[in-house]
């Protein structure tokens, strides 16, 4: 069966398989491509007649993932120009008031796309749910600070899609006023900003951040700064026209060469101070403190913002570092006498190694630093979120995924909850290792569905005097209070 709905720009086709009718790679704003590159998003060109949307659309210019994370969970790039597109999963395309999720996948702002096996929609709307997952311009493309040109497209692209949501998912059985956005990694940190920017009001109901953080934001000299250096490595004046006369693999070569600069020289003097602390030298192509889109960073302006404050869902994994420093081999490098140089390194007091590691009897120089950083990059912000949320009197929920991987070394890692979410385990076992828990699949997945139809996941919520965290985990789930609440108290005097 071959489903036609009508959208902005005309008509298209999608398939149905086992009750779940599926529209991919359906565009929502025209192609961004050579001065276009760096402007704003604008309607999609209406086409005629009834377009396919069988198959996966094209994503932004991008580089594979080095190898050792390439071969945990792939990477991405279906060349093409129209790349600002949805993908659309939805039980029943002529119904109507169905709840509705729109996804934004991860990959630090420069990677990544809504193709990825572990993001098919299709068991979210055997649920009963319109999954909608989103692409958006990533890099140099959607978060260059070129002077001439527009801040942080790539959020007006998620915004612009918000919109297009709004618009159109009344076709496919949805209820525009019923809308949770969730994502992941850099997806959760663009949750975070669209939860605090004020140009995000009446465009969702609910949020879910996975493994994100509220401080991913940076100053606009800083990101200039570094807009510079790019111009400089390229040869070309840091202009819109010059920056959109560059071809795919100039864009892919000034990424990974920006990235090795970072990791290899992170000094804030070059690349300006907010770039290296809210980055972590890890990441530079960053959302902008624009004035407009974003005001400060989230998780200060949601703190000082009640009316912001949204139905949340918050958490992370509880080994997310150990996905950065296993498999790259970094956490070979780390011992007793290293740790303290490269906790300074991050901004973080030495004595924090001794305060982990008496937690954890047994555990290695590289463990501790996994901790300490994933406290640092993940769970410190996420809670400052779901607290921030309660506070203002919005239900908030907070979580912990702690199911280790079955990839040796891998832990509770970065990821590797997300194809529990998606109930898609069947595409993931390079990350999850061979049998992974279905139950806890189960388990994850049904609570994400609950949230968006209801607003309640099933487990209590967090508040300022209990500060209750769901654990997920298998055999056994359970429910905590403030769990390890000595090292973040820690790690937030060592960072303040």
């Amino acid at each position: 069966m071959e489903p036609i709905v009508s959208v902005t720009g005309g008509k298209i086709r999608g398939r149905t398989t086992a009750g779940v009718s599926a529209f991919l790679g359906v565009p929502y704003a025209a192609a961004p491509v050579g001065p276009a590159r760096f402007r704003l998003p604008t309607l999609v060109p209406d086409w005629q007649g009834v377009r396919d949307a069988l198959t996966h659309g094209a994503t932004c210019v991008q580089t594979h993932y080095p190898p050792p994370i390439h071969a945990l969970i792939g990477s991405d790039g279906i060349p093409g120009d129209e790349y600002l597109n949805v993908n659309v999963w939805t039980p029943d395309p002529g119904g109507s008031g169905l709840p509705v999720m729109v996804w934004i996948h991860g990959g630090a702002f420069t990677r990544g796309s809504n193709a990825r096996a572990i993001y098919d929609g299709a068991a979210f709307a055997r649920d009963g749910v319109v999954l909608v997952s989103i692409n958006y311009r990533l890099g140099i493309s959607g978060f260059a600070a070129v002077p001439d040109a527009p801040l942080n497209r790539g959020l007006h692209d998620q915004l612009f899609a918000l919109q297009w949501v709004q618009e159109n998912i009344v076709a496919f059985g949805g209820d525009p006023n019923r809308v949770t956005i969730f994502g992941e990694s850099a997806g959760g940190m663009s949750v975070a900003t669209l939860m605090a920017s004020p140009l995000s009001r009446g465009l969702f109901r609910q949020a879910i951040m996975q493994s994100g953080n509220g401080s991913a934001a940076v100053a606009v000299e800083d990101a200039r700064k570094l807009a510079g250096e790019l111009a400089t490595s390229l040869g070309v004046s840091p202009t819109a026209a010059d920056f959109g006369e560059l071809g795919p693999d100039e864009l892919r070569g000034a990424q990974d060469a920006l990235a090795l600069a970072l990791m290899s020289d992170p000094d804030p003097a070059r690349w300006g101070s907010s770039i290296i602390g809210n980055g972590m030298g890890i990441m530079g192509l960053l959302p902008v403190i624009d004035g407009e889109v974003i005001e400060g960073q989230p998780v200060k302006v949601l703190a000082t913002q009640p009316d912001r404050a949204v139905p949340l869902i918050a958490g992370c994994t509880a080994e997310e570092f150990r996905f950065f420093t296993v498999p790259t081999g970094i956490a070979a490098g780390i011992t007793a006498e290293t740790l303290p140089f490269v906790l300074t390194r991050y901004g973080l007091h030495p004595a924090l190694g001794n305060i982990y590691g008496a937690n954890r009897p047994g555990a290695t120089a590289a463990d501790v630093f996994a901790a300490i950083i994933t406290d640092r990059a993940f769970r410190s912000d996420t809670l400052r979120i779901a607290q921030s949320t309660a506070a203002a009197g919005a239900p908030s929920y907070a979580y912990e995924f702690a199911w280790s991987s079955g990839i040796e070394g891998l832990g509770a890692c970065h990821v590797l909850e997300v194809p529990f979410v998606f109930d898609a385990l069947a595409g993931a076992q390079t990350l999850t290792g061979p049998n992974p828990p279905q139950p806890l699949a189960d388990e994850i997945h049904s609570a994400w569905v609950a949230f968006a139809e209801s607003g309640d996941p099933g487990w209590p919520r967090f508040q300022e005097n209990s500060r209750l965290v769901q654990i997920f985990d298998s055999p056994d789930s359970s429910v905590v209070s403030d769990p390890r609440a000595d090292e973040l108290a820690a790690l937030r005097k060592s960072v303040a």
